[in-house]
């Protein structure tokens, strides 16, 4: 398309317009998530500080692992067979930022993936609030959606949701840049990202004026980046990297594995029994979405032996595979950054030398590269978790090979098959 060719760009006027629906949809995104993890807390601490106490057990006992995850299998599998819209479609195959579902799903949507975070399952909530929000926000703009393009309020809706989940738009703008920059449309590239801006930076306000907590710690610093940092480096990430291209390889077959018992009552029940007894065996810091027991691993990682950050490691890759075939309702990003900081912390313990916070850092951007494809999200995330800049320009380097090694990967994702 040439330069004539192209739309005009938005006018200052049609912008300042355009961010009010944005802020209105960046404040109900975040209460929406907030909501959602408010209430999650409240049912995870009665199932399991309260319930398992009337037994004289605890969050810790294996027998009540295995069976708070096997009956969070079935009721999810129950939603997902009986609730209207079925809970949506199956969050192992879609992207992090999707179409809008039919307003009917929701519902079922949001209990699903209650049940998951409540239950303990490996996996976030990133892909089914998006969803929820971007169906939400085109049904209460439907009357004014001639004006307002539908593709627009589901980008602003992912945009805050993505904002509000990471606690600033910086992560926003990343994701969604890859997105505006595959539009050819006029304008300048900043043009196009001001109302995506708008909802996430509203977002993640927000989320921070509601007290909820970031993805954001702080290791000690690397201090002066050496030669030897870039191969530590490069290996550290190839690892990661390789992580997650062989949990990409495993999922499609075992997603088919799990769904060949066709009823979700089935197939769900017996993936919460599975994820029970992975639970038994990597102990409760392999339960859940990943992003507070990530907390507890880097607020005393010495505290963890190599051997125990293995398991940690293997458990929880293996979690969320079973997790994201056995049709649950939930996203990948979270889990997979616990798995890369097991990782990382597995690697500093047995490189000698490497600073811990470039064995983190680099273990994120190849796990998180592998599972997202995108190189900007990986690099934000590796910073994040880490608090130290002066990862940045060496991580800034180290993505360029790796991404070689995941390009022609297979994606994280269920893909539909062809030619049956």
């Amino acid at each position: 398309m040439s330069e004539a060719d192209a739309p005009a760009a938005p006018s200052v006027r049609q912008l300042v317009l355009l961010a009010i629906p944005a802020l209105l949809i960046g404040v109900g995104s975040a209460l929406m998530l907030w909501l959602l993890d408010r209430a999650a807390e409240v049912v995870e601490g009665w199932i399991w500080d309260d319930v398992p106490a009337w037994f004289g057990a605890s969050s810790s006992t294996p027998w009540w692992i295995f069976t708070v995850l096997t009956l969070t299998g079935a009721a999810v599998g129950l939603v997902v067979q009986f609730v209207p819209g079925h809970a949506g479609v199956d969050s192992a195959t879609t992207e992090l930022a999707a179409t809008a579902p039919k307003l009917i799903v929701v519902p079922g949507l949001l209990l699903a993936v209650l049940l998951s975070l409540a239950g303990g399952v490996s996996l976030g909530p990133e892909n089914p609030i998006i969803a929820v929000n971007a169906a939400i926000a085109v049904s209460a703009l439907a009357r004014v959606a001639g004006r307002i393009p539908q593709p627009l309020i589901v980008m602003l809706a992912s945009a805050a949701t993505i904002g509000a989940l990471f606690g600033t738009p910086v992560a926003a703008a990343l994701v969604l840049t890859g997105m505006v920059a595959a539009i050819k449309m006029g304008g300048a590239l900043w043009d196009k990202l001001f109302l995506p801006l708008v909802a996430a930076g509203t977002g993640a306000l927000t989320m921070h004026l509601l007290g909820a907590p970031t993805i954001a710690f702080t290791l000690p610093s690397m201090g002066t980046i050496e030669p030897i940092d870039v191969l530590t480096g490069t290996l550290v990430a190839a690892v990661g990297a390789g992580v997650g291209i062989l949990a990409a390889w495993l999922l499609p077959m075992v997603h088919r594995a799990f769904h060949a018992l066709r009823h979700p009552i089935l197939f769900t029940t017996l993936g919460g029994a599975v994820l029970g007894v992975l639970g038994m065996i990597g102990g409760p810091l392999t339960l859940f979405k990943g992003l507070d027991q990530t907390g507890e691993l880097l607020s005393d990682p010495d505290a963890y032996p190599p051997e125990q950050l293995a398991l940690f490691l293997v458990v929880k890759v293996a979690a969320l595979l079973v997790a994201a075939s056995a049709g649950f309702r939930g996203g990948r990003i979270f889990p997979a950054v616990f798995i890369a900081v097991s990782l990382g912390l597995l690697a500093a313990a047995l490189v000698p030398g490497m600073p811990m916070s470039l064995a983190v850092a680099t273990a994120t951007l190849g796990v998180i590269l592998a599972a997202t494809r995108d190189g900007w999200i990986a690099i934000f995330l590796a910073v994040a978790l880490v608090g130290d800049v002066v990862v940045l320009p060496l991580l800034c380097v180290l993505v360029l090979p790796t991404w070689l090694l995941v390009t022609k990967a297979p994606e994280l994702v269920v893909k539909p098959r062809t030619g049956a």
